[in-house]
């Protein structure tokens, strides 16, 4: 009975069926990678500057694909020789086959730049980059190779298999591009030349992300066998573009391994550590590095590229940061950039097909044109809103951060507040009490007595000792503030993608007690014995008259106010 039901089912009807949903769930599985960018570009930021970031990843969608269905989309078809056609005139079925998997890959390269340019890039000026680069500048690229134009295969001959160069390769030269028009952050360059690390704030949310693009990946790259089944002339189903699925996802994952271990390398070489950064980033390299050629190339040629561009990634960094002096935030570059061109580059030397000087001389052609046309075009427009002052932030905006400047929020509104500050200590006043018997800041009033100031300066961690030792003194009452700064406690340093910083301000707790009729010099001795563990940086405690006082809510002065 199965056998008679298949039979009676049109072959061609099925491939189709099969296919559609095949293509979409791979499309839904790339869009899924627009959060590992947002988290990894997010986590490679100053806490100041997140949520710009976050809404420029949301407004790379949320406009490009608009612009990509509206213009980009006939772009292409005019790019690669035929008439503009619009997405809007598909059928049902080539809007998943034609229009949604190419935007997918549209969105791509349009959402790298904004990882070049974080900081200090108007939300205008990005938003209209992103127009761009949706409408023209993507479009003509992939027009001219995939879509049928003078680069591709029924012309030059230019190979790139799921966008190692078309998509990344665009995405990071523009990011470059974008980034040298912008100039750098406020303080990333001293005066001297010399270059001033500025970590992000979050390695948690950059490994996130970077763990879900490797992810999505597999639809990037495995997706783009796009076809499950085809039908043969005499109307059997056969594999169709899937019959090479094995070899893809085999090159993506041996890509991703080698790109981190080659990452993990050049870091070894210039820092003498492994940076965790660094073989984040790696992972992404080495992806971006078999992207164009995982169809083509031989297990040991995917690993042997992976590894040379996790290689180059620390020193094309370094490079472009210290020699260029061009500010590239969250080294799209070296990631996208560098490693989609060596990538399709190396296809000649490792491909099943063996080397072809031919091929080496399409790649060639092929990678300069694309360069030289994602220069111009991304010059032009970060060129024209330069020019009218529309494409960088004030330097107050800067200092204060694009959260705040650009968007009028924070994104941590909670975090590194001195009043929401908590250290475990518990709850000294009885609740069940007026006003009247509730303790005094120090315990009573004295006729006579001088108010003193004891302020101490010591590790957060011990806040919550602190407050009952002062509790247990019938002390209670105190004001606390998050401050930093240095004294005897020795330096440390940091390393941010490989490059080390020194930490001279170390994160304290300011505590300021008043007393009147308790010997000042009792409360000091209670706050340094609950503070001391020996070791440098426990603090100091210093006493200070104090002229009067005065009670807001009774306007009582002198002691008594205490």
């Amino acid at each position: 009975m199965t056998t008679g039901v298949l039979a009676s089912i049109d072959p061609s009807v099925l491939a189709e069926g099969v296919n559609l949903m095949w293509v979409a769930m791979v499309c839904f599985l790339i869009f899924f990678m627009h959060a590992g960018f947002a988290m990894l570009e997010a986590g490679q930021v100053r806490a100041k500057n997140v949520a710009n970031q976050l809404t420029k990843n949301l407004l790379t969608w949320g406009v490009g694909v608009l612009v990509y269905f509206l213009i980009g989309f006939g772009i292409e078809g005019v790019a690669g020789g035929g008439g503009f056609s619009p997405a809007s005139a598909l059928s049902d079925g080539d809007w998943i086959n034609s229009w949604l998997f190419g935007a997918v890959f549209a969105m791509t390269a349009a959402t790298i730049v904004s990882g070049a340019v974080a900081g200090r890039a108007k939300l205008r000026a990005y938003v209209a980059y992103t127009i761009a680069i949706s409408a023209v500048i993507y479009p003509v690229v992939a027009g001219v190779t995939w879509g049928g134009g003078f680069l591709g295969g029924s012309g030059l001959g230019f190979t790139d298999f799921a966008g190692g160069m078309i998509v990344h390769g665009v995405g990071g030269i523009a990011g470059l591009t974008a980034a040298y028009m912008l100039g750098p952050r406020m303080d990333r360059y001293a005066k001297d030349g010399s270059t001033n690390v500025i970590p992000g704030h979050s390695m948690t949310f950059a490994v996130l992300g970077t763990l879900i693009l490797a992810f999505g990946w597999y639809g990037f790259n495995v997706g783009t066998t796009a076809t499950v089944f085809s039908v043969t002339e005499s109307g059997e189903l056969a594999l169709g573009g899937y019959a090479a699925v094995g070899r893809v996802a085999l090159t993506t994952t041996l890509g991703m391994g080698a790109g981190a271990v080659g990452a993990a390398l050049g870091s070894m070489y210039l820092t003498k550590k492994v940076d965790t950064l660094y073989v984040a980033n790696g992972v992404l390299a080495g992806l971006v590095a078999v992207t164009g050629i995982a169809n083509l190339a031989t297990w040991w040629g995917a690993i042997l590229v992976a590894l040379v561009c996790g290689l180059q990634l620390p020193l094309v960094f370094e490079f472009v940061s210290d020699k260029m002096k061009i500010d590239d935030v969250c080294a799209v570059f070296p990631v996208h950039g560098s490693a989609g061109v060596i990538g399709v580059l190396a296809l000649p030397f490792v491909s099943v097909n063996g080397f072809s000087v031919d091929v080496l001389v399409s790649q060639v052609i092929g990678v300069v044109v694309i360069t030289a046309w994602t220069i111009v075009a991304t010059a032009v427009v970060f060129g024209a809103f330069k020019a009218l002052g529309q494409a960088r932030v004030t330097s107050e905006h800067e200092r204060d951060g694009l959260d705040v400047s650009e968007h009028g929020v924070e994104t941590y509104p909670e975090f590194g507040k001195a009043n929401v500050a908590t250290d475990g200590g518990s709850s000294i006043v009885d609740t069940t009490d007026t006003v009247e018997n509730s303790p005094r800041a120090d315990g009573g009033e004295e006729a006579g007595s001088e108010i003193k100031m004891v302020t101490a300066v010591v590790r957060p961690d011990k806040l919550g000792a602190i407050k009952q030792a002062l509790a247990e003194i019938n002390a209670p009452s105190l004001t606390v503030t998050n401050v930093s700064g240095r004294g005897s406690q020795p330096a440390k340093t940091g390393q941010w993608r490989g490059e080390e910083f020194t930490v001279d301000l170390h994160q304290k707790v300011k505590i300021e007690v008043v007393v009147a009729d308790i010997p000042a010099d009792e409360v000091a001795e209670a706050i340094s014995e609950a503070a001391k563990t020996g070791e440098p940086g426990d603090g100091k405690v210093f006493i200070l008259p104090v002229e009067d006082a005065l009670q807001v809510r009774t306007g009582a002065t002198g002691p008594g106010a205490v």
